[in-house]
């Protein structure tokens, strides 16, 4: 194994098309080469209020997603982030570690607070000390980031570099990124220029991973196009990349080529050289059939784990317990070096 991978999902909205290929699907692949903990971040989700019948729904049918996309619990880890404590006690020690500054720097807080910050939560605040705690618990050696959490990841190691200074100790373990592959970023399908999110007013903005095939169908066939026939290589740079000057032109051409590709397991270079020149609606009804027989088998299973519960409450009670297993002898080491006394 080349070490030990820790990530996560907010249980915030139903999970979709560009969480299945930008995270979960790379998730699958590295269970056969890492160690694997994949945590729904229910602790994460309440910076914002959560309707708790809701967020008690949706932490179910994330481990649903998890389970039914190929995440196997006889090797990999799943568990809700709530479920072991060790997230907490962790976090406040790294608190009194990390620097006012380093947090005053992180742009996504700004983002998400917006301009009303003196109403945001302190929990939005100090979010990525909990999601260093996160990682630094199971002294993970990698974690899968894109973009946006790039920021995160980097106070991370810092808090641990500093811990680990200020203690005179190894017990952190500063994580490294895993960049995500092709499709990390799928774009919404009404608005080729705004990522694929989940709280997006319209449902037909993305592609669910509950959706049945009808419902995928629909969705696509709606998806914003341009009249214009699919592009062709001439449109790629030396390194088979899409120009971006002629990717600012059509975005929504780009984004469902790119789907096709990731879908298809193809470069997208691959993809344009093959449907250049075609039209978007036979492009279409290729795409839609390429969806529904990847993501059918995942959305009927999801529903047949939501329609058993216990199942999915049984493998987030073991995952915790496999969780704790790991992060309770690593908390207690810290809480030695830091100088508490044990209870």
């Amino acid at each position: 194994m080349k070490g030990r991978i820790f990530s996560g999902v907010q249980p915030t909205h139903t999970l979709h098309l560009g969480n299945y290929l930008g995270a979960v699907r790379n998730w699958v692949r590295m269970q056969k080469e890492y160690e694997c903990i994949f945590c729904v971040v229910d602790m994460h989700a309440i910076t914002v209020f959560q309707n708790p019948e809701e967020l008690t729904k949706n932490t179910r049918e994330v481990t649903a997603a998890f389970m039914a996309s190929g995440i196997d619990v006889s090797h990999s880890i799943i568990f809700a982030q709530s479920q072991n404590r060790v997230h907490a006690q962790l976090a406040w020690i790294l608190n009194c570690v990390a620097r006012v500054g380093w947090l005053n720097r992180m742009t996504q807080f700004k983002e998400k607070a917006g301009k009303d910050r003196e109403n945001a939560s302190v929990g939005l605040y100090t979010y990525p000390v909990l999601m260093a705690a996160d990682i630094l618990g199971y002294q993970a050696t990698h974690v899968p980031v894109g973009e946006d959490q790039k920021q995160h990841l980097e106070l991370a190691r810092d808090i641990a570099q500093k811990f680990n200074t200020d203690f005179g100790s190894d017990l952190l373990v500063p994580p490294n990124p895993v960049i995500g592959g092709p499709a990390a970023r799928v774009m919404s399908l009404r608005d080729g220029t705004k990522k694929m999110s989940k709280s997006d007013a319209s449902d037909y903005s993305r592609i669910n991973m509950t959706d049945d095939a009808d419902t995928i169908a629909l969705k696509l066939r709606k998806a914003k196009t341009d009249p214009e026939a699919l592009p062709g290589p001439d449109v790629l740079d030396e390194r088979g990349r899409v120009k971006a000057e002629e990717e600012a032109k059509r975005p929504e051409a780009y984004n469902l080529l790119a789907i096709y590709a990731a879908l298809s397991n193809k470069e997208l270079a691959e993809v344009i050289n093959e449907t250049a020149g075609k039209e978007f609606s036979g492009f279409k009804r290729d795409l839609t059939d390429l969806a529904v027989s990847v993501l059918g088998p995942i959305g009927a299973e999801m529903q047949r784990l939501l329609a058993n519960p216990g199942e999915v409450d049984a493998v987030l009670k073991a995952g915790a317990e496999k969780a704790r297993a790991i992060s309770e002898p690593i908390l207690k080491k810290i809480e030695n070096a830091v100088g508490f006394l044990s209870a």
